[in-house]
C-alpha cells in the first residue's frame, strides 16, 4: 500500500521551495531526507526519489524529497551542488516540523548530491548517517586518467573500433585529439612543476574538502557504487590510496555496496530495488545502533 504522502511549500532565503513527505506508520524516529543535485528535481531519474521514499516509509522510515532553489518547482536561480547547503538546512527545519518524532536523519545523495551532503552533514548533529552512490569528485586530471583506463585502453585491442576509425578520418583526428589532451591531463602536464595533483592540493580540490567533509563527520556511511559508471570510477580511482580518504574512511563506520552492471541513475527496475534494498538493510542497522548511543536532542 502507498504511505500518506504530504506535499507543502517552505521557505529558503526568501524562495519558495516544494518538498513532499512520505509519512510511515509507528514510531520510529528516524527518516530519510532525499538531497537532490543538479540538474535534478525531487522526482528523480526513472522516478526513483518517489519510488525509494514510498518504499522507506512503508517499511517505517519517514522519507522527505524536495526541489532546491532554481530546480524544479523551487523558486530562484539555481544553484550548484556546493551553494545548497542553505537549501538542505531549511529542509531539515521542515522535515522535523512536518514528522514531530524525527530525532535522527540519514542524507541521501546522488552524484552531486552526495558531494553536497557530504559538506552539509557534520553541522548538524540530528544527522547520523550517509548514503552516497556514485559522488562526484570531478577533476580534469581524474576523469582523464579514468577515460585513459577504462575506455582508450580497453579501445586499443577492439578490432570493430579500429575498423570504424579507419573508414573516417575525421574521427581519427578527433580521436587523437582528444587522446593528447587526456594524456597531457592525466599525467599533469599542463600543471606546471609538481604535476596536476600538487596544484589540487593547493587550491583545495573538490576530493580533498569532500574527504575532510567525511573526516568531520565521523558516524555511519553506506556508499553505492555502479559497476558501469565513470563517475563511479573516477571516484574509486580518486580514493584510492590517498591518505585523506583513508583517514576519512577510517573515521566512518563505512560499509560499501556495488551493483556490478548498474549504469550511473540505476536505469532499470532491478537496479533501483536493489538500491532501496541495501538502503533499508543499513538503515535499520543505523537505527538499532544510533539508538543504543543515544538520540540528539
Amino acid at each position: 500500500m502507498t504511505p500518506r504522502e504530504e506535499p507543502f511549500i517552505f521557505d529558503c532565503e526568501g524562495e519558495r521551495l516544494i518538498g513532499i513527505v512520505a509519512h510511515a506508520d509507528g514510531g520510529a524516529d528516524i527518516g530519510v531526507l532525499v538531497v537532490v543535485g543538479g540538474p535534478q528535481y525531487r522526482i528523480g531519474s526513472h522516478r526513483q526519489f518517489v519510488l525509494l521514499a514510498r518504499a522507506l516509509a512503508s517499511a517505517g522510515f519517514p522519507a522527505m524529497r524536495f526541489d532546491c532553489r532554481g530546480m524544479g518547482d523551487g523558486t530562484g536561480s539555481m544553484r550548484d551542488f556546493e551553494s545548497i547547503g542553505p537549501d538542505l538546512v531549511a529542509a531539515l527545519a521542515t522535515f522535523a516540523e512536518r514528522v514531530p518524532r524525527l530525532r535522527r536523519v540519514v542524507l541521501w545523495g546522488l552524484c552531486d548530491a552526495a558531494s553536497a551532503a557530504l559538506f552539509s552533514a557534520s553541522g548538524d548533529p540530528r544527522i547520523v548517517g550517509l548514503v552516497l552512490l556514485n559522488p562526484w569528485v570531478r577533476t580534469e586530471q581524474g576523469i582523464a586518467r579514468t577515460y585513459l583506463r577504462h575506455y582508450y585502453l580497453r579501445r586499443l585491442f577492439d578490432g570493430a573500433a579500429w575498423r570504424r576509425m579507419l573508414r573516417d578520418k575525421t574521427k581519427i583526428a578527433a580521436s587523437a585529439g582528444w587522446l593528447a589532451r587526456a594524456i597531457g591531463a592525466a599525467t599533469g602536464l599542463r600543471a606546471g612543476r609538481g604535476g596536476a595533483a600538487a596544484t589540487a592540493r593547493a587550491s583545495g580540490s573538490l576530493p580533498a574538502r569532500m574527504a575532510d567533509g567525511l573526516a568531520r563527520f565521523g558516524k555511519d556511511v553506506l556508499i553505492v557504487l555502479s559497476g558501469d559508471d565513470f563517475t563511479a570510477k573516477e571516484f574509486r580511482a580518486a580514493i584510492n590510496g590517498d591518505a585523506n580518504w583513508g583517514r576519512a574512511l577510517a573515521r566512518n563506520r563505512v560499509e560499501w555496496h556495488e551493483i556490478a552492471a548498474a549504469n550511473h541513475t540505476f536505469a532499470t527496475r532491478a537496479w533501483r530495488d536493489d538500491v532501496a534494498a541495501a538502503t533499508l538493510a543499513w538503515l535499520r542497522r543505523v537505527e538499532s545502533r544510533s539508538a543504543r548511543e543515544g538520540s540528539p536532542r
